[in-house]
């Protein structure tokens, strides 16, 4: 009488199955991720740098370092 009450449970190729659900539920996640670290965290940082370096004087930087005495080989003047 409870066997035409409850349906069998599938236990054939039931890992697999859900194998192949999370694995590609993982595989979207980490693609989304992956591209939210990209354009949310690796761009903006791409771009500081690049606009920092453009007016960035090595020279200048240096010459303040010498006088502030960071450096044992260059002396202050």
């Amino acid at each position: 009488m409870s066997s035409a009450l409850l349906p069998k449970p599938q236990m054939r190729r039931l890992l697999a199955r859900r194998m192949k659900f999370h694995l590609f539920g993982a595989f979207f996640v980490s693609v989304g991720c992956a591209a939210l670290y990209k354009f949310g965290v690796a761009e903006p940082r791409k771009r500081a740098y690049a606009e920092f370096y453009k007016n960035y004087d090595p020279m200048k930087d240096f010459e303040a370092m010498r006088a502030a005495g960071v450096f044992e080989s260059a002396p202050p003047k």
